[in-house]
């Protein structure tokens, strides 16, 4: 199996996410399956169904996330060295050069993605651009709108 790149902070949230699926999320759809059975015929019975449902996407919730974790290969961004180069779990302010407008990414693993809070999937064209560049490189980003051109102003290990 592949490893997976995951930041510690990613990291941390997929074991906080599978310990509330095993702890609180497990145990309540349990209670929900038993309050249904004891209504009686199962063959009609729409809250056993949807429990059971429930049930079912929470455990392979649980399965997936135990495979990622199995698989993870945890990078701290704050212990790199990569010497000014773009990596997996650093920081990147780019200058869009027809724009003139700057933004600021982290390339983090898929499952940490949030554009909203400036993470970007290492898989994401922008940053698949950007790996391997240094501090003044241009970075031609091929995106599904057209190509654009950022310039990579500071790369950060944080």
């Amino acid at each position: 199996m592949a490893t997976i790149p995951l930041t510690t902070r990613g990291a941390e949230k997929l074991k906080e996410e599978l310990h509330r699926l095993k702890t609180v999320e497990r145990h309540a759809v349990i209670q929900a399956i038993a309050e249904a059975r004891a209504q009686g015929d199962l063959s009609e019975n729409a809250e056993y169904d949807a429990a059971k449902d429930k049930q079912g996407f929470i455990e392979g919730r649980i399965l997936e996330i135990e495979g990622k974790l199995a698989a993870a290969q945890v990078i701290d961004p704050s212990q790199l060295d990569a010497g000014g180069r773009v990596v997996f779990g650093s920081t990147v302010e780019l200058e869009d050069e027809e724009a003139g407008s700057r933004v600021t990414y982290q390339i983090v693993g898929d499952d940490e993605a949030d554009l909203k809070l400036g993470l970007v999937s290492i898989s994401s064209p922008i940053a698949r651009a950007l790996i391997g560049k240094e501090v003044g490189d241009v970075a031609e980003v091929r995106a599904p709108g057209g190509t654009r051109s950022y310039e990579i102003v500071d790369v950060r290990y944080v």
